[in-house]
């Protein structure tokens, strides 16, 4: 017999996963199951593998709603069917609009209308028609003319629930997804009629009255099948014609990209590229790479700044063909990390764009592949603590205070009562539980068959279609994505070069990165940690790690930005580094392959091709087996009982190589412990890339530099902190200006204008107005003109007098302020359209206003955030600005010294006994900055009470010639008072 279920990818529905449902199917006599999960196929395939392996016969479908209103379920007769339920579902949920009353006559798939709408339907059901009776509704059909209609009547249980706690379970649910109380649902809100599995002999006898009705669904079972062939590559198969013309093509990029990067006689590049390519050809996976490139040749085309990282780097190849500019001969990666025979997973390429480019190239992906062959990858967000909190309690009915203090403290005494009883023991059922349908950060899907073959698509806010399921899902069923990311820094870079070229008249190329990594001036720059601003290597703890290593060249910036990483800080690998860089001539090394393999390292494991190299090289398993065990630790590999022969193989093969067992079981110890959390090569030398051409521009044209960091808005840390470095760097900031700014910041010489962008409340559309009228018609002459050309309100030029943005009426912010209200305070908006005749505006006589520099002070920090024409220091009531700038440290540690400083970061970790402490970045009032430790005990007495200006007494202590300060004890500053209030 067939049964039909609903997962908990029938979102804020389903209570099963779908293997949950497939085992519940199995043990109450099932032979066959249908899935059709509501307007969604995201469950699909791991409902296939589940139905193979529990020896079911796997049905696939969709159940069409309409709000909560079923309104029929398409079942797909095989392959082409499941595409045709999915180019229906899609047309629909691409242009948002509401599924029809009645479908389009479809070829390979069936259709079943409730029971309920059998009267409704006005024309004769198609023959792939049926409509379905659930057991429930059987003795109806005692009172009912449909049968004398010869209507196709199909018996239809329906389930979604194991038992009477997943009921509650999904009531929960439809009371979340409508945002009502428990309560207050009732069967308009959807909910499940006979949800429970019942078992197959229990079905049959409720509907034994009418034997039809069951050979009927029987009938359908037989009709309906869904093989699928996991083992089959779904990418797109040829970048050209055929697999022979890929490889022809490809061989001709990476042999003349060769020639271009390592020279024309470079034979270890020339050994490299020929091993690289019979692997690609051996896994075809050249179409994938010429893709690829053929993105990125878009990209360059357009003058697209772009990053190839991950995993990717690994290959000479990629290199060549442009699309990483990390060169894996250099920094000896190994290309089986990225692709060998034994993987069991496909790899991809991470390409990385600026956040205002990437769009485009996406657009041309989409174009250049085709819509009915091209997706983005979708993502599943899942319910976790702080949403299931927040959602089950609005189901109680909690009020917002009571919400609040549930999230923020759950284990609070005072939140314990019946109610959060009940809300816990729901959530822990709901935890995981798929919640809603999102988009990946950056997966693409380049299909050889119609994308429909294997999902419906959606269309998120802004987005592009969008696959229903995961990467996990993808990978499952063979496809290889194509991560196409973009991140703020690219957009640093790319800003800050267009700057030199107006600003100077400088022409800069900023991936002459081999030129960069020797500069002297620039290996100053990375050595003093002056980095604010760099792309990854900005942060307090990053700046603290260069100055330590004394980092001035490529290889230790690789090493840095690995063992930085939480994981490999926390194991003490970032200690036992530092240690071994101040003190070579003590490292002792378990073996001497260990000391040749991580020379480089000081004998320590930083990188995940550290794992391959001391597995293949200390022993003796080949590069593809190394880099399986590997994954097999990072908890990727899905094969215990293959792994555990590599495991063994390991053993074997030291054994056999006459290692001591000691020795052995110490190398396998520290290859084990490490494994899990280490940090790919390949990506930092693609961050390091990154790094290099930010800190080269930072270093010859910092102006540029952070304008180009404030104009991104994308960073470690608060607009403000960048603000101080453009002053720092010589710039003379100046604040907004409605005949001067743009919308966003710009540079003329060394006059910094800060963008309109920044002030708060101000309109979007106000801002373009104001830019685009004057670069159309002149700068604003008068108050009167500003107000007739741009048609503002009352209340928007309210914030422009405040922030002293139409100062260039030479009138005090107060006069403004009086003028604004004289002008438009009795007024109704003036119409859009110009006067034919401009009347002068009545002039008024106002008495003497005054305004102090604290006041502005107070406006800047509404309005924008922070201070402009004074500092923060300029603010507090106190003149002290503490015994020691943070210039001077060096020269007085192990001394307890007063400090005062605005808070810049903090961040905070737990010790080993589960205590709070925090470390803290401060800037002095020179506009230097030094770090703080505060230990539990004083964190306890003297804690952090938000951002301001804190007085902080301590010893200052120096690891690796950094100082930083131990606090002892420390207080928040008073500002003056606010003059407005």
């Amino acid at each position: 017999m067939l049964a039909f279920v609903h997962s908990y990818f029938s979102l804020r529905y389903g209570t099963l996963s779908p293997e949950e449902l497939v085992a519940a199917a199995k043990a109450h006599g099932y032979t066959a199951l249908a899935l059709t999960d509501i307007n969604s196929t995201s469950g699909v395939f791991p409902f296939v593998q589940a139905c193979v392996a529990q020896g079911i016969e796997p049905v696939v479908g969709i159940e069409f709603r309409v709000g909560s209103q079923w309104v029929y379920t398409g079942i797909a007769k095989n392959q082409a069917g499941f595409r045709e339920l999915n180019q229906f579902l899609s047309s629909c949920l691409l242009t948002h609009q509401s599924l029809p009353q009645v479908p389009p006559a479809f070829e390979e798939a069936l259709i079943i209308y409730p029971f309920a709408r059998a009267r409704e339907l006005r024309q004769a059901l198609r023959e792939n028609e049926y409509v379905g009776v659930r057991p429930g509704q059987v003795n109806q059909l005692l009172f009912s003319d449909l049968r004398k209609k010869n209507v196709r009547l199909l018996l239809y249980p329906l389930f979604t629930c194991k038992n009477q706690e997943g009921v509650a379970l999904h009531r929960h649910l439809r009371a979340v997804d409508h945002n009502i109380l428990l309560s207050q649902l009732d069967q308009v809100h959807g909910l499940a009629e006979e949800p429970c599995f019942q078992t197959v002999d229990r079905i049959r006898q409720q509907g034994a009255q009418f034997p039809d009705l069951l050979q009927q669904n029987t009938a359908l079972a037989k009709e309906v099948a869904f093989p699928f062939d996991f083992n089959k590559r779904r990418n797109k198969l040829y970048f050209t014609a055929s697999a022979k013309d890929d490889m022809a093509l490809l061989k001709k990029l990476a042999l003349d990209g060769a020639v271009r990067r390592y020279g024309a006689s470079n034979k270890v590049a020339k050994q490299r590229v020929a091993h690289e390519l019979e692997i690609i050809e051996k896994l075809q996976f050249g179409a994938y790479f010429l893709i690829t490139e053929d993105v990125i040749s878009y990209a360059k085309k357009r003058n697209f700044y772009h990053i190839g990282r991950g995993s990717g780097a690994n290959s000479v190849v990629a290199y060549c063909l442009g699309i990483t500019d990390v060169d894996p001969i250099e920094l000896d990666l190994y290309f089986e990390r990225f692709l060998n025979p034994k993987r069991t997973s496909p790899p991809d390429f991470d390409i990385d764009f600026s956040w205002d480019e990437r769009d485009e190239v996406l657009d041309y992906i989409f174009k250049r592949y085709g819509r009915e062959h091209t997706a983005l990858m979708g993502a599943m967000v899942t319910f976790q603590q702080s949403s299931i909190l927040r959602e089950l309690g609005k189901v109680y009915g909690l009020p917002k205070t009571e919400l609040d203090a549930l999230v923020e403290q759950p284990q609070a005494p005072g939140n314990a009562n019946h109610l959060t009883k009940e809300i816990f023991r729901y959530g822990q059922l709901l935890t995981d539980f798929p919640n809603v349908r999102s988009i990946h950060a950056g997966g693409v899907l380049i299909s050889e068959d119609s994308i429909y073959n294997y999902t419906a698509l959606d269309m998120p806010p802004k987005g592009l279609p969008t696959a229903q399921w995961d990467m996990y899902v993808a990978e499952s069923i063979g496809f290889e994505k194509l991560d196409i990311l973009s991140q703020r820094g690219i957009g640093h870079i790319k800003e800050c070069v267009q700057l030199v070229q107006q600003n100077r008249g400088i022409k800069v190329d900023a991936h002459e990165v081999a030129k960069f990594k020797q500069d002297e001036r620039v290996k100053e720059q990375l050595r003093s940690g002056d980095t604010i601003g760099c792309f990854y290597i900005e942060s307090p703890a990053m700046r603290g790690l260069l100055t330590k290593l004394r980092c001035d060249n490529y290889l230790s910036l690789v090493a840095a930005s690995s063992i930085i990483r939480p994981g490999v800080a926390k194991s003490g690998m970032m200690k036992a580094y530092i240690d071994r860089f101040h003190n070579p001539d003590k490292i002792q090394h378990l073996h001497p392959v260990m000391a040749e393999q991580l020379g480089e390292t000081y004998g320590v494991m930083v990188y995940q091709e550290d794992v391959l190299k001391v597995c293949h090289h200390f022993a003796g398993l080949d590069l593809a087996d190394a880099d399986v065990l590997r994954r097999g630790m990072s908890g990727k590999y899905r094969s215990k009982a293959e792994f555990q022969k590599l495991v063994d193989k390991f053993f074997a093969n030291c054994r056999a190589k006459g290692y001591p067992e000691a020795i052995t079981k110490e190398v396998w110890r520290q290859v084990e412990s490490f494994a899990g959390y280490s940090f790919s090569k390949a990506h930092s030398a693609s961050f390091a890339v990154e790094s290099y051409q930010s800190l080269f521009l930072k270093t010859y044209y910092p102006l540029e530099f952070m304008v180009a960091v404030i104009n991104n808005f994308g960073g470690f840390y608060r607009t403000w902190v960048y603000v101080q470095q453009t002053q720092k760097a010589g710039g003379t900031l100046h604040l907004p200006c409605v005949n001067q700014s743009s919308y966003y910041t710009s540079l003329s010489g060394t006059d910094v204008y800060l963008g309109l962008v920044h002030v708060q409340n101000l309109e979007q559309k106000v801002a373009f107005k104001i830019v685009a009228e004057r670069e159309e018609n002149g700068p604003y002459l008068s108050l009167e003109e500003f107000i007739r050309r741009t048609q503002i309100s009352l209340e928007q030029l309210l914030i422009l007098a405040r922030i002293q943005a139409i100062r260039f009426t030479e009138k005090d912010k107060k006069s403004l302020l009086w003028e604004a209200h004289l002008h438009l305070g009795h007024q109704p908006k003036q119409p859009s359209s110009e006067q034919l005749f401009q009347l002068p505006m009545k002039t008024f006589t106002l008495p003497t206003l005054t305004h102090t520099l604290v006041e502005d002070a107070y406006d800047e920090i509404e309005l924008l955030g922070f201070p402009v024409t004074c500092t923060y220091f300029d603010l507090l009531q106190t003149k002290e600005r503490g015994d020691v700038p943070a210039k001077d440290l060096h020269a007085f540690i192990g001394q307890k010294v007063r400090m005062i400083g605005v808070l810049v970061a903090t961040k905070y970790v737990r010790t080993v006994r589960g205590d709070i402490m925090q470390f803290g970045t401060f800037l002095d009032a020179t506009g230097n900055f030094f770090d703080t430790v505060h230990f539990p005990q004083s964190l306890k007495t003297w804690p952090f009470k938000g951002y301001g200006v804190y007085l902080l007494f301590g010893k200052v202590v120096e690891e690796f010639d950094f100082p930083s300060l131990e606090v002892e004890k420390m207080a928040k500053l008073p500002f003056q008072k606010d003059p407005r209030y």
